[in-house]
């Protein structure tokens, strides 16, 4: 078993990472005019989900973590209609668009089982 000593030893913040740098280059190349649009929307949405799940790491109850956490959710599933609309437009290509669709997937549950595990165990006393 392996202890985590840090948010960076998580496996789905590692991930959140991965997709953050895969949304830049994903809207490298969308319409000039989409800068402050969807690009600057997909980008801060992704941000947030390891943001989220870091912060959340350092709060001081369960409680914290958990809200923090559904936070991180509700980013990524905000990042995969995004990436939906993008797809829509005809602005991204078909595989590029896997590798972050498959991100999305695999944080998602992950994000849903750290919560559905936190919120079963009970609260440490102090």
């Amino acid at each position: 078993m392996t202890i985590i000593q840090s948010h960076k030893d998580l496996i789905v913040w590692q991930k959140s990472v991965e997709l953050t740098l895969a949304i830049y280059k994903l809207t490298k190349n969308f319409p000039p005019d989409e800068r402050y649009g969807l690009i600057s929307q997909m980008r801060r949405a992704s941000i947030s989900i390891a943001s989220n799940i870091a912060e959340g790491r350092y709060r001081g109850t369960r409680k914290d973590y958990v809200n923090f956490l559904r936070i991180a959710l509700g980013s990524a599933v905000e990042v995969e209609t995004q990436a939906h609309i993008a797809k829509q437009f005809g602005w991204v290509q078909e595989k590029d668009l896997f590798i972050v669709e498959d991100l999305i997937l695999q944080i998602i549950k992950m994000l849903k089982s750290m919560i559905q595990k936190l919120n079963l165990k009970p609260e440490a006393k102090s």
